[in-house]
């Protein structure tokens, strides 16, 4: 089972952080390691002093597939949830500052916390999801998939020419603005259209 994760994919985002503007899909990937299941706590890792979240909705591959046609792109996920990719940002910093990958700062363990998934053809409106968090009872991230830069149709078909999708392979489709730190003893609320979904803290 594989993690992708898909980079500036909301404008928003992309401005907040100061990055250029993708011209197409920007991946990197997490190791099956990375998942935190609901219920479980994060543990703050010792290695970083800024841990950042990241919202955003997930998607779950439901057939295999390779060098997929946008416009069967749909045919290839069926589920969705949301989830953290948390980001150790003083890490990423200090990668980008010298030229190096930065999984060090993405792929540890325990960075990508997701909910249980729900069928596409149950959501209320599928062409336009709503998400959000709430960090202690407060909204800090609210997002709709009508404002991604790049569809889940056209992530499917750029992936899939450069990695073979999988039955159970997982996407993180991007993050809106308002990503910010977490501190030990906070709580994290995950919600897909405006329903709780799932909820853990920072240890």
């Amino acid at each position: 089972m594989k993690i992708i994760c898909i980079g500036r994919n909301y404008l928003a985002h992309v401005k907040e952080l100061d990055n250029a503007l993708p011209t197409e899909p920007m991946f990197f990937m997490k190791p099956e390691t990375a998942l935190l299941a609901p219920g479980e706590s994060f543990p703050y890792p010792d290695f970083s002093k800024e841990i950042h979240y990241e919202t955003e909705l997930v998607l779950r591959i439901c057939k295999s597939g390779k060098a997929i046609d946008e416009k069967k792109a749909s045919e290839y996920y069926d589920a969705i949830t949301v989830g953290i990719d948390f980001t150790a940002r003083d890490l990423q910093s200090q990668c980008k500052a010298k030229g190096h990958p930065w999984e060090i700062a993405k792929a540890f363990d325990y960075s990508a916390p997701i909910g249980e998934f729900k069928k596409i053809s149950e959501l209320r409106n599928p062409d336009d999801i709503a998400f959000g968090m709430k960090l202690n009872g407060e909204w800090v991230q609210q997002g709709h998939s009508r404002d991604m830069i790049f569809s889940f149709d056209k992530i499917i078909a750029h992936v899939s020419r450069f990695v073979t999708l999988k039955e159970g392979d997982i996407i993180f489709t991007g993050t809106p603005q308002g990503v910010g730190e977490v501190h030990v003893g906070d709580r994290l609320e995950l919600f897909l259209e405006n329903e709780f979904v799932f909820g853990f803290k920072v240890k």
